[in-house]
């Protein structure tokens, strides 16, 4: 993907993430919640609880992308629900006009739940304009997880195409890789599964195609990453879930740009609950990437964090946190 744009920098603000921390110290390209309420508030900001962002088991990612005087802004998947979403975004004091596009990164709930008011509040922002929505086709299947009893537990539906265009947004529907947002951004396609130990999201299923039954659906093949090449530094990755697992997204990541460095990874790694059993292989393996920046939220696990620590100590891993900004 030669055409992928070299950028002068990208701010990740995190709107929705499982963890709050506004009190540990941080590196200097990290700005904390409260850091950022002061900043922008100035000096007549008093602390308070009206503040506060909110934490819920998701993630939401706004990116701003710098060249120049030019400045491009995208929504990387949304969060569990509405009030979350509208809460952080409101208190933050983010200005969500700017968005130009929104990626969802699979079709899982906690990053789709609030697509919906997400739209209507960048067009209640932008005049009104339609806002491209960058999906894969495989993200509105139904699907639940299966029991140890054999039953199956149903989740929430992301929301249909229909749903979406009714509210402002025009789909765009791809099972490969694109740049989007005048070439500063890329989306990626279906992630290669090579690394040998990443299994997925085991017990996950899907409804069959004539909705009547449930298929496995461990792989997720749906779930893409973005990414950004900033000058200077390299590809800074995002990966909101990491269902494909992290070393493979990584893989191909260098497999996409080769003599590129890459630089970040930052999202969920998914090394929770029944993935817990991978975390030695999945920390030995990032030995070989050498980033500079482990930003882990979300569903990385508080057993795989510890490790990630312990191997990379806190000059490479930086947990993520609601309402942080991230600059690189």
């Amino acid at each position: 993907m030669t055409d992928l744009a070299v950028v002068d920098s990208v701010d990740i603000q995190i709107l929705v993430d499982n963890v709050t921390d506004s009190l540990s110290s941080a590196p200097a390209f990290v700005e904390s919640e409260f850091a950022g309420l002061g900043r922008r508030r100035g000096a007549a900001w008093v602390l308070g609880g009206a503040c506060l962002c909110c934490a819920a088991h998701g993630l939401s990612c706004l990116l701003t992308v710098r060249s120049g005087d030019a400045a491009r802004m995208i929504l990387f998947d949304s969060g569990p629900e509405d009030r979350t979403f509208e809460q952080n975004v409101s208190r933050l004091g983010v200005d969500l006009g700017p968005v130009e596009a929104m990626v969802l990164s699979h079709g899982h709930w906690d990053h789709a739940g609030a697509m919906l008011r997400a739209l209507q509040l960048v067009r209640d922002r932008n005049g009104g304009r339609d806002i491209a929505c960058h999906m894969h086709p495989d993200m509105f299947r139904s699907r639940a997880a299966k029991l140890t009893d054999g039953s199956f537990r149903p989740m929430e539906d992301v929301p249909s195409i229909a749903a979406l265009e009714a509210m402002g947004g025009h789909v765009v529907l791809s099972r490969v890789a694109q740049t989007i947002v005048g070439d500063t951004v890329f989306v990626s396609g279906e992630i290669p599964r090579v690394s040998g130990f990443e299994p997925g999201l085991p017990g996950q299923h899907r409804r069959t195609e004539d909705g009547k039954g449930w298929e496995p659906d461990e792989l997720l093949l749906d779930e893409r990453f973005v990414a950004v090449n900033v000058r200077g530094k390299g590809l800074v990755v995002l990966t909101a879930c990491s269902h494909a697992g992290v070393i493979n997204v990584l893989t191909h990541a260098r497999a996409s740009f080769p003599g590129v460095n890459l630089h970040a990874v930052l999202g969920g790694l998914h090394l929770s609950g029944i993935n817990e059993r991978i975390i030695p292989q999945t920390v030995k393996a990032l030995r070989g990437f050498d980033l500079d920046v482990i930003a882990a939220g979300h569903c990385t696990g508080w057993r795989a964090m510890t490790a990630l620590c312990n191997e990379f100590g806190d000059g490479k891993l930086t947990p993520l946190a609601v309402g942080k900004t991230l600059r690189f």
